[in-house]
């Protein structure tokens, strides 16, 4: 039952707040890593994480609750029916993560992410929502959303992006960073260059799997570390890198943090724009069938 999926826009509009609920005990490991393992950054994540829960929708809302408390290392400590009792709960009960949908009254998804990052940093947000369109994405990643997936997630994939926003890296599902890689190769959205502008340098290969040495790489990247870039704007995790190169997590871990510090980038969502920008990665053709 932990890989079913949520479901899409329930009936029932916007009710009370479910009162928080307790997962059972966390254990197991799941591809989202062993709790209490290290970040990007070699911060210690806490063994359970502690989570909000935003959606106007009752039927929907309580539905992500009953999921979440199936799912290993995930503590749901409340639920609210509108960004405005998302903003409150953060205040009161300092969660680690909050799951946040978009469309809501009162106070929506992306302004109340914006409250929360500016008033309570240490707090992350994920958004769930139906939506993934551009006019939803952007904005919600621009308040401070660290995540994005939508209701077909499964509870795998809603743990590895709790797990990964908790640890400093990007919560972001396959689909949104492909669309995000769509969307800054079509508009140059964010300040990237647009490539049908003929704008920035030309591609160093034609593949993520490897990148040639006939050119010298950007801020004095290795191979190696281009090549870790590549696989993470593919959208791989650390473990999916370690095992495509047949190396360590821990040898993963590494060339990230050193092609961080060289590249400046902060995030894996920086990384996606970084790679895209220098030609590390050639986007995909969003008119290919």
């Amino acid at each position: 039952m932990t890989d079913g999926t949520i479901g899409g826009d329930g009936a029932g509009g916007a009710g009370g707040a479910s009162g928080p609920q307790a997962a059972p005990g966390a254990g197991g490991e799941g591809s989202a890593g062993a709790p209490g393992s290290a970040g990007v950054g070699g911060a210690e994540v806490r063994d359970v994480a502690r989570v909000v829960v935003a959606d106007d929708q009752t039927v929907v809302r309580e539905g992500i609750v009953m999921l979440l408390g199936l799912l290993p290392g995930i503590e749901v400590v409340g639920a609210a029916a509108d960004g405005h009792e998302a903003v409150r709960m953060v205040a009161e009960l300092a969660p680690d993560v909050v799951l946040m949908d978009l469309r809501m009254p009162r106070c929506d998804g992306v302004e109340a992410t914006r409250r929360i990052r500016d008033e309570h940093p240490s707090t992350q947000v994920v958004i769930l929502t139906t939506y993934g369109d551009d006019d939803s994405l952007f904005p919600a990643l621009r308040a401070g959303a660290r995540g994005y997936l939508t209701k077909d997630a499964g509870g795998e994939e809603i743990v590895r992006a709790v797990r990964h926003v908790m640890s400093g890296e990007a919560g972001l599902s396959p689909n949104v960073q492909r669309r995000l890689l769509e969307r800054l190769s079509v508009s140059g959205e964010g300040g990237s260059p647009d490539r049908t502008a003929g704008a920035g340098p030309p591609p160093l290969g034609g593949s993520a799997q490897g990148v040639p040495p006939r050119r010298e790489l950007p801020d004095g990247l290795t191979a190696r570390e281009a090549e870790v870039l590549s696989l993470v704007a593919e959208g791989l995790s650390n473990a999916e890198i370690a095992r495509r190169l047949h190396v360590s997590t821990a040898t993963v871990k590494t060339h990230i943090n050193n092609l961080f510090a060289k590249t400046g980038v902060r995030d894996r969502a920086q990384a996606v724009r970084y790679a895209f920008r220098y030609g590390i990665v050639v986007p995909p053709d969003p008119h290919r069938s």
